[in-house]
């Protein structure tokens, strides 16, 4: 049997091995290393700048996108040419006047309400006017007063006259009479002219009807305290009177038509109430001159009324004919721009620098209130912007919502 080493009985020198000795590291190696942690750093912050710049260009251009408004274009599309310019025009009374009172008083009495047709010259309404009657009493005795004065200066100045011939006055008291008889002369004219005064105004306590006409307004009723004056003297209305046998149509004219309106031209003119009918009138006046705001004309065109068909105050649609030659373009109501510098739309270029809006003034023809007839300032193939933003500027970059938007269609309105 063999027996196994006792460990124990082994030497204490063997149970103890030596650590080598560490090997010392080179100032070659170490730069190295230094140097590859520097490398690291620089391409790290470098990888955080590039990436931080590309976040900034990004961001940049996201915004500059952002920021250009977003539109939606449409090709003009040509109408027909214009034969027939319809606009809007206003009736107006051929005479229209408001009746006031010129004298002091009480309405005693009125003798025609609303709707009343009257004649020139009658008998509107009655004033009371105590206090102008006793004036006219006091001048008339005043008058009578300074014409016995001036008959007993006048008898005086006579005789002394006769006097001074045979030195039997003197000439100093014979001038002092005629004087005197000349004063009082004219004090007599001073008195006429008084009584006069307030004789004329006595004669407004009757109203009379200024001309033939309708009366439109009543504005007082019997006993009122009736003050004389108008306007803006707090004068009281009594009546509102309008001429009605001839109308007067107002309306503005594109200054694209302005020298085609030419006078005793005949115009068709219609109203809604009288659906599929038209009245004649006949141009008699313009303005001559262009309004600076509008670019417009305006025109009067006076419209026979003696059946009493039509109203004042209405509003009618004016149909006049244009030059043939003239073509259109149709676009949304929506693309017009109102401003300062007049009517415009917006269209759009594209380029190397982008899409670009620019602002073009146009004139209109005729509007049906869905589309318009652009009669000039467009040319065939413009992109119009169909619904422009309002801080929308010329030269403005913008961003289409589609290249192709829908068609207005084409036609005329």
């Amino acid at each position: 049997m063999t027996q196994e080493p006792n460990p124990r009985s082994q030497p204490a020198a063997a149970s103890h091995e030596t650590a080598p000795e560490a090997t010392p590291l080179s100032p070659r190696k170490a730069m190295v290393g230094v140097a590859v942690v520097l490398l690291i750093l620089v391409v790290l912050a470098a990888v955080g700048i590039l990436r931080r710049i590309h976040a900034g260009t990004v961001l940049a251009q996201r915004t500059n996108s952002l920021a250009a408004p977003t539109v939606s274009v449409a090709p003009a599309k040509a109408g027909a040419p214009v034969e027939t310019l319809v606009l809007p025009g206003n009736v107006t009374a051929f005479t229209d006047s408001p009746i006031y009172a010129r004298t002091d008083g009480y309405l005693d009495r009125w003798y025609y309400d609303i709707g009343a047709r009257v004649k020139k010259g009658a008998l509107l309404a009655v004033i009371s006017t105590p206090e102008l009657d006793k004036q006219v009493a006091q001048a008339e005795s005043d008058l009578a007063t300074a014409q016995a004065t001036a008959n007993n200066a006048r008898i005086q100045a006579d005789r002394y006259s006769g006097l001074v011939k045979s030195d039997a006055v003197s000439q100093q008291d014979t001038d002092t009479f005629v004087n005197q008889a000349a004063a009082t002369a004219s004090t007599v004219k001073s008195a006429e002219a008084n009584l006069q005064r307030l004789r004329e105004m006595q004669s407004f306590e009757k109203v009379y009807a200024p001309f033939d006409g309708v009366v439109t307004a009543r504005a007082v009723d019997t006993g009122q305290l009736i003050s004389s004056g108008s306007g803006q003297s707090a004068g009281t209305e009594l009546f509102h009177m309008q001429a009605l046998q001839t109308l007067r149509v107002y309306t503005n004219v594109p200054q694209l038509f302005s020298q085609t309106m030419k006078h005793g031209t005949k115009v068709a003119i219609s109203f809604p109430e009288y659906p599929g009918k038209s009245f004649e009138g006949t141009l008699v006046r313009t303005a001559d001159a262009i309004d600076p705001v509008s670019r417009t004309l305006l025109v009067e065109i006076d419209l026979d009324n003696r059946s009493g068909q039509l109203m004042p105050g209405s509003q009618a649609e004016v149909h006049f004919k244009a030059p043939s030659a003239s073509s259109a373009y149709i676009v949304p109501a929506s693309a017009l721009i109102f401003r300062r510098q007049g009517m415009q739309v917006a269209t759009v270029t594209q380029g190397n620098e982008g899409t670009v809006a620019h602002l073009i003034p146009v004139l209109i023809g005729e509007d049906d209130g869905a589309t318009v007839q652009i009669v000039s300032g467009l040319n065939p193939g413009d992109k119009v912007i169909q619904d422009p933003p309002d801080s929308l500027i010329d030269g403005e970059k913008v961003t289409l919502e589609s290249s192709q938007g829908s068609a207005f269609g084409a036609g005329g309105l």
